[in-house]
């Protein structure tokens, strides 16, 4: 029996027109539905039902009908936006050095965008001694100059700079990466989907399990904290789940967690897909309760308290000597505790970038032994420094399933023409 849960808007996936939509249930498992009245009807699924949707979401505010309206075409941050800007991307390049089945961006044709407008661009959005801006592109390490924008981002005021890469050039060019390391880069966020080349030849076109361990190994050379990004296919990776976290537990303190991104379909792959080919964010976690086992316990992931708790989960957690994680906050978490962009930044910054070198020195002697039980203040403060480690997720919309409910909460926007634009947003792309 269909139950309606929830009224919200969303957008033809045909046409982008901004369309009513509900929630509606068949049991456990949640459609997001809409009519277009030029183009029919439209259903995606959202939730399979493998947790409960109202405890999981909490009891979030609907958006109400009067609300704006060229939300979200005339996109950019309005009055009822719900949420300030954890981070910002920044496009440095259209250019790519590989040709991926899934790209939101569409990246490989295309030119670099010039310095100067970069470098101007960078002091306009940046807010000193705050900002976090993310390098993307594209592909941001075929530009040779990347070095000098990540100065530049520095002279602008942003208090972190984060690079979004494949991992590429990172393997290939140890000079490269000390020379990132040296003009200021904090973290590097980047593309791995999974432990077998047999992943890396269907998503990405080539084998590259290998190139992603030696771009890791570069940037623990240079104290550069990396955060494993798993694209999750339905079909092609989604038994590798557990996989990547114990290879990503096994790399720390060089790696310092791994965040989730289920496909979504814009970009280079904008068409309307199954229900098989979606993979939502409760059956994420499912895979990672079942594959993960005793490493990741149940009540250590959460919903988002930043961005919408439908958009993603965070878990917090030390890793220990033997390779396990201790988590750092457990029980059931209550996603109506809002969370500021601010905060939600400090917070990642603090887990993604690797101490400096002093400390990371020491952080070494901890491994002797005592100074290393977390049982004291000293050694737990140590060891939070040394070997923090997240497990985070992004659960990216496409017109399919595109929630302006979600939209207003998002804190990941896109730096565009003078107007910070949210995510999913900027890169919406019609589906035939």
């Amino acid at each position: 029996m269909r139950e309606i849960k929830r009224r919200t808007y969303s957008v033809c996936p045909v046409c982008l027109k901004r369309i009513p939509a509900i929630h509606a249930a068949y049991g456990k498992t949640v459609y997001l539905e809409k009519t277009c009245p030029q183009h029919g009807d439209f259903a995606a699924v959202i939730w399979r039902g493998l947790r409960d949707l109202e405890t999981w979401r909490g009891n979030l505010p609907e958006i109400e009908e009067g609300e704006n309206e060229n939300c979200p075409r005339a996109c950019g941050l309005c009055p009822e936006h719900r949420q300030g800007t954890c981070c910002v991307l920044l496009e440095v390049t259209k250019r790519c050095n590989l040709n991926c089945a899934f790209c939101f961006a569409g990246g490989g044709s295309g030119e670099d965008i010039p310095f100067a407008t970069l470098r101007k661009h960078l002091h306009d959005l940046a807010e000193p001694g705050k900002t976090l801006v993310q390098l993307s592109g594209g592909e941001p390490t075929v530009r040779d100059d990347l070095p000098r924008i990540v100065a530049a981002a520095k002279e602008a005021g942003c208090q972190y700079v984060q690079l979004n890469t494949n991992g590429v050039r990172l393997a290939e060019d140890r000079e490269y990466v000390r020379n990132l390391a040296t003009a200021g880069l904090s973290f590097v966020f980047m593309q791995f989907d999974g432990t077998s080349d047999r992943i890396y030849r269907t998503l990405r076109g080539r084998e590259l399990f290998a190139v992603k361990k030696r771009a890791i190994e570069n940037c623990g050379l240079y104290n550069l904290g990396v955060t494993l990004v798993p694209t999750i296919v339905p079909g092609v990776n989604t038994d590798n789940i557990g996989g990547i976290i114990r290879f990503a537990v096994k790399h720390s303190p060089a790696v310092r967690g791994v965040h989730f991104q289920p496909v979504s379909y814009f970009g280079r792959f904008p068409f309307l897909p199954s229900d098989s080919r979606r993979f939502t964010l409760d059956e994420l976690l499912a895979a990672i309760e079942d594959q993960a086992g005793e490493l990741v316990s149940r009540d250590s992931l959460h919903p988002s308290r930043c961005d919408h708790p439908l958009c993603g989960f965070h878990g917090d957690y030390l890793v220990m000597q033997d390779h396990t994680l201790y988590p750092l906050h457990k029980g059931e978490s209550s996603c109506c505790q809002t969370v500021t962009a601010v905060q939600n930044r400090n917070f990642v910054a603090r887990r993604w970038r690797r101490p400096k070198a002093e400390e990371a020195a020491s952080g070494k002697q901890e491994e002797s032994g005592a100074d290393n039980d977390i049982e004291t203040l000293e050694g737990f403060l140590r060891r939070i420094r040394s070997h923090s480690f997240t497990i985070t997720a992004m659960a990216f919309q496409d017109a399919g399933n595109l929630d302006l409910e979600r939209l207003r909460s998002c804190s990941l926007h896109v730096y565009s023409d003078g107007r910070f634009v949210p995510f999913c947003a900027y890169y919406l792309t019609k589906q035939a």
